[in-house]
């Protein structure tokens, strides 16, 4: 079961996409992964919303970095010819990613306890 409905992935992105129950799946399960062995209360309002807008954010960020099916990694610019290899550059801050979350779901997660991590700072 998703932590989000499409009507809730629609106001955060301002559009639905056509696979958008798919992606909550998706991003439902990521989120499940992150919390696998942490205790917390389903039924507690404030562990519910740290639910939903983590998986929001967890799509969010992956359709923001080029991942339209939620189904992990996205392919890096590049190619191989021998032995020559040319990669497509990087930005200066590159897109954090804790475990298999994007740092905007996990710090979610984190702020709502749920992780048994303090928050943490760069």
């Amino acid at each position: 079961m998703a932590y989000a409905t499409i009507t809730q992935l629609n106001d955060k992105l301002g559009r639905t996409p056509s696979n958008a129950q798919q992606l909550l799946d998706r991003a439902s399960r990521d989120v499940d992964r992150a919390l696998l062995c942490a205790v917390y209360d389903p039924q507690d309002p404030a562990v519910v919303t740290a639910l939903r807008e983590a998986t929001l954010e967890q799509i969010a960020a992956n359709l923001t970095h080029g991942n339209s099916t939620g189904l992990g990694g996205t392919r890096r610019g590049g190619f191989s010819i021998g032995r020559l290899s040319v990669q497509a550059g990087s930005s200066d801050d590159p897109p954090v990613k804790i475990g298999t979350l994007w740092e905007q779901a996990w710090t979610i997660l984190q702020a709502a306890g749920l992780t048994g991590h303090q928050p943490q700072s760069r």
